[in-house]
């Protein structure tokens, strides 16, 4: 089965104790290894402003996390997990291997492109704009 690669950003509520998020992140690191899953990156960003009151929240605390898996019974458990978390006001999975494999291919056709193009060398100069013809020469009037 094939590695799948997904971004996982939650939002705790803005007064949430750092103990509580942390305890978050220890379910989530437990889930990942029990389902064979490998958690690549974890960051916190902090208490920002959000978009659009979420439970009359008008700001909260973002987690972010990187996941790689070959299951995606791992993902539907970690999104079922962090739905009835109290402290969790809002959660986001993205697949991203399937962008990662769509720009991949682009720049293979992009290459592929490039490479049938015909090249200018310096060696041969590019070719003179062919002159206009002449106009016909007019015979003075008298």
């Amino acid at each position: 089965m094939e590695e799948r690669l997904y971004d996982l950003i939650f939002i705790t509520r803005p007064a949430t104790p750092e103990d509580e998020i942390k305890k978050v992140l220890s379910g989530i690191e437990h889930t990942c290894a029990e389902k064979g899953g490998k958690i690549e990156k974890t960051e916190h960003w902090g208490t920002r402003k959000l978009a659009y009151r979420v439970d009359k929240h008008r700001e909260g605390i973002y987690v972010y996390q990187q996941i790689r898996t070959a299951h995606h019974e791992l993902i539907a458990e970690l999104e079922r997990r962090l739905r009835v978390q109290d402290v969790v006001i809002k959660y986001l999975t993205v697949r991203l291997d399937e962008d990662l494999k769509r720009q991949k291919k682009l720049t293979h056709k992009r290459e592929l492109r490039a490479a049938r193009r015909p090249r200018r060398t310096a060696a041969a100069p590019a070719p003179a704009p062919a002159a206009p013809p002449a106009a016909p020469e007019q015979a003075p009037a008298s």
